[in-house]
């Protein structure tokens, strides 16, 4: 997916439509090399805690991040979407990020340590 540095802004919802989508903070457990990826990408091992458990994610987030930097940092991600199959590899969880001004993922963050599985709201 490429993202749109100049989307429109999306038409109004209601709270219970926000609700549907489960966005969880969780801990980089592993980052490792995605190299069969179409587009440059990490594969990511994703810790949500107890309740959701170790997810997977593909993430084209080459440009910003090192594997190194990844290791232990915390990042958001929708849990809730269906697995999606990146060539071989399986995603099952959407990593969130913004666009910079080239277009390229800087990953949601948080300032203070969250608890890990902890949905947004």
């Amino acid at each position: 997916m490429t993202p749109i540095i100049d989307a429109p802004v999306a038409p109004r919802i209601v709270y219970d439509d926000f609700m549907k989508v489960d966005i969880r903070i969780g801990r980089v457990a592993k980052a490792e090399p995605f190299p069969e990826a179409r587009k440059p990408a990490f594969k990511l091992t994703i810790d949500f805690g107890p309740k959701i458990g170790v997810k997977r994610s593909s993430a084209q987030i080459t440009k910003h991040y090192t594997l190194e930097q990844l290791q232990d940092r915390l990042v958001a991600a929708v849990v809730n979407f269906p697995p999606r199959q990146i060539g071989p590899f399986m995603s099952e969880v959407l990593t969130l990020g913004f666009p910079d001004a080239d277009g390229e993922v800087v990953l949601v963050g948080v300032d203070r340590d969250a608890v890990v599985g902890g949905r947004l709201f």
